[in-house]
């Protein structure tokens, strides 16, 4: 008896040795190893918390919040060596609790600028420099995956979550998006680019159809993400909410398979959205790798459907394999010891560099900027003393402060009034109270946009006093919008009171032979015809994260010269955008939780929302037709001038290299952008007038310095999408290049001549 105990327990010792433990080299050993329930465990996400939701309890009870205010986690199988893996919000930053229960630290992180700023510096390097410090932030805070960047296409200027996106280009989407993800996975952590794809409005977005024809969707709307995918390799893709041509997104297999890995070569794993149980047998088949926040309804589900055969034992493994080849790549794995204390100071630093660079300067008349320090100035808008450093919603970040606009130009030297610093103070309080009354929890949830509130209606004698007392005025409109809802059509207009304070600061101040500026704190485009009869100079500031009120300054004093330029067209009216025809009109969010599953499918574009307008949009459709714009894609002032010269496309390879020479001819230091505009020959298919291609942007250029800028581009790049013989087609003959400060601000142009070429791919996505 004594020898079979012996013998018996050597047994067990030899088969608890030989068990193993998940290395980058032994994925298909662990692989084979795993039961069908801990494969099953691994598709499906922990979130802690999950009752938010309205989903079953957490399906592991010992997951809890790894990170607290997560947004979940991965499975752990311990005996496996397979540890839990933490998923973050983003993407302005890392979105966790600043509190957490009976510690007495704070855990603030960066609110870096929106996306739109970003992008709109058009510098890939400063970008990928933001990224770094946001990926830094993922790992000193223990987290593995930020949930960004977003890289939809701004379809309308009214989409609740422009804030977050780069463009409605989707070559600026693709090549900013790169730049992002490059620099945030430098830091050994990854991405999940979002939201995959044509997730272009917040109404009723877990249930929308989006019906996209194969050109439009190849060329706007799936492009950005192709771009990103070539030129970064994101670890993870977000599927977005909505269904697509039919099917959700998030069970498209010629979507999520098809074309994101047999044709652009993505080698991650596939996240859905957050949601609740769907078909889990058709995510699986698809290729939609986790399914988040994950509840154990999917975990029974995958093991029933592996039982019953209605989910192929080939597909779990092949997404459990995913799954493991992701977990080795992670700081969870390694064994990295997070501090939980990252260079918050420094990265201020950081995003007080790049937010300056982003903001645009729409006007500038008789060089009313750069202002002197020093100057007594009168400060009207109640986003003046309340500014708005981000958007709503995960894309929100808790942050330590955001600088208002007062304590900016106190920095900066400027002394502001203090009348009108203690009635906008008084004003503030009692509107807010006043927004409260009216909203309800809809103003005191973070999570949803800060209410506007109606301009306080002065005195004349005020404005009067104002202008006497002061050297100039500055006005602020701002705008906040979120995740969950878009914003209204009158949310873009300057709405009567904001229109009445304008006119009556201009009057007041123009009476008085004295400046005014305004400055737009938005996340995305409002009315701009309705703003510059009333004044002489408008910042574009954006939403520029926490240092914000200091950013500001530093444009508005010439600390930083300006060079940011539009990524997005700003209309006259909105109705002349052509997707606002298919676009689910002045839906507030109480509108839309308050709609049954009838009204929302007789709502036109809330059950179904059609892209008739193809490939018009932005500045492919004003430029095409000739339409007027308020200020044009592209566009952007400085305090300088620049020239633009030598102009040259050779043939380098199987591409293409733009050279043109830029020079300083103002009187001040300045950088600047030149975007690529490319028109095609005539062909078979209907083209717009000129598309974008490549650009780049200058280093600091000193008055009369010069610098060549060398723009790459590839025959792919100018092809088109032909869904007769469903493949890119680049057409041979004879391109103009059209080298510009702003689509319709072309400085020079030369012609080329590109060879045919052809890229099948699959008749998909129909």
């Amino acid at each position: 008896m004594k020898t079979k105990l012996i013998i018996a327990t050597a047994m067990m010792a030899t088969t608890a040795m030989a068990q193993p433990k998940l290395t980058p080299q032994n994925i298909d050993q662990v692989l084979k190893e795993m039961t069908l329930q801990e494969k099953a465990t691994m598709l499906v996400g922990y979130t802690f918390g999950n009752s938010y939701w309205g989903l079953p309890s957490d399906p592991d009870p010992n997951a809890g919040a790894i990170v607290l205010g997560a947004a979940g986690n991965t499975a752990k199988i311990e005996r496996l060596g397979i540890p839990h893996t933490v998923l973050t919000d983003g993407p302005a930053g890392v979105h966790i609790s600043e509190k957490r229960p009976n510690d007495p630290n704070t855990y603030y992180c960066t609110g870096f600028p929106i996306g739109t700023l970003l992008a709109s510096t058009w510098n890939t390097e400063l970008v990928e420099r933001v990224g770094q410090a946001m990926g830094n932030e993922t790992l000193e805070y223990g987290c593995d995956v930020i949930l960004g960047p977003g890289m939809n296409i701004m379809r309308s200027p009214l989409c609740g979550r422009n804030f977050e996106y780069y463009s409605e280009d989707p070559f600026v989407t693709g090549l900013i998006g790169a730049a992002m993800i490059n620099g945030i996975q430098s830091q050994g952590v990854g991405v999940s680019a979002k939201h995959f794809a044509a997730n272009n409005q917040e109404t009723n977005r877990l249930n929308n159809n989006s019906v996209v024809d194969q050109r439009t969707l190849r060329e706007i709307y799936l492009k950005g993400f192709e771009i990103a995918v070539r030129k970064s390799q994101p670890w993870t893709i977000m599927s977005s909410y909505n269904f697509l041509n039919g099917p959700w997104t998030q069970e498209n297999k010629e979507l999520l398979t098809t074309i994101l890995r047999d044709e652009w070569g993505f080698k991650g794993i596939v996240m859905t959205d957050w949601t609740n149980t769907r078909h889990t047998d058709r995510q699986v088949a698809a290729g939609n790798d986790l399914l988040t926040p994950g509840n154990a309804e999917q975990i029974n589900a995958i093991v029933k459907g592996a039982q019953d055969g209605t989910i192929k034992m080939e597909d779990i493994d092949r997404n459990v394999r995913r799954i493991l080849e992701y977990v080795v790549k992670t700081p969870h794995f390694k064994g990295y010891k997070f501090s939980n204390k990252p260079d918050i100071q420094a990265h201020a630093k950081l995003t007080r560099e790049a937010a300056p660079e982003g903001m645009v300067l729409l006007k500038n008349e008789n060089t009313t900027l750069p202002l002197e320090s020093g100057k007594k100035t009168a400060l009207f808008g109640t986003t003046s003393y309340n500014l708005y450093g981000g958007g709503t919603g995960s894309g929100d970040v808790n942050k330590p402060y955001v600088i208002d606009l007062v304590k900016g130009l106190e920095n900066a030297g400027f002394i502001i009034n203090e009348t009108l610093r203690g009635v906008y103070s008084k004003y503030k309080e009692f509107a807010y109270l006043e927004a409260e009354a009216e909203m309800g929890t809809l103003t005191t949830n973070s999570f949803f946009p800060r209410p506007r509130v109606n301009e306080p209606q002065l005195g004349k004698n005020t404005y009067q006093f104002a202008a006497q007392d002061n050297d100039l005025a500055i006005v602020t409109v701002g705008r906040s919008s979120g995740e969950g809802g878009d914003r209204t059509f009158a949310d873009f207009d300057i709405n009567d009171d904001e229109q009445a304070m304008l006119k009556s600061v201009y009057e007041a101040f123009h009476s008085a032979g004295k400046p005014v500026v305004v400055i737009l704190n938005v996340g995305g485009a409002v009315n701009t015809e309705e703003v510059k009869p009333f004044a002489d100079a408008i910042l574009l500031a954006w939403q520029p994260g926490m240092e914000a009120g200091n950013s500001i300054a530093d444009v508005l004093t010439g600390k930083v010269n300006p060079s940011g330029k539009l990524t997005v067209t700003f209309p006259c009216e909105i109705d002349d955008v052509p997707a606002n025809k298919n676009f689910p009109r002045d839906i507030t969010f109480w509108d839309e939780f308050k709609m049954n599953d009838e009204m929302k499918k007789a709502t036109p574009c809330v059950a179904e929302t059609r892209y008739e307008e193809g490939l018009n949009v932005g500045y492919r459709y004003y430029q095409t037709v000739g339409k007027s714009v308020s200020y044009p894609f592209g566009y952007g002032l400085s305090y300088t001038t620049f020239e633009y010269s030598k102009p040259k496309v050779s043939k380098k390879g199987k591409g293409y290299v733009a050279a043109i020479t830029v020079k300083n001819t103002g009187s001040v230091a300045g950088k600047e952008v030149v975007q690529l505009y490319i028109t095609a020959p005539k062909g078979k298919l209907d083209k717009p007038a000129m598309e974008l291609k490549a650009f780049g942007k200058t280093r600091e250029l000193k008055p009369g310095e010069s610098q060549q800028l060398l723009l790459t581009f590839s025959g792919y790049d100018l092809a088109s999408y032909d869904t007769d013989q469903q493949a890119w087609v680049t057409d041979g003959g004879e391109y103009t290049a059209k080298f510009a400060a702003s689509a319709e601000d072309i400085r020079q142009t030369v012609k080329f001549k590109a060879s045919a070429e052809t890229v099948k791919c699959h008749d998909v996505l129909k």
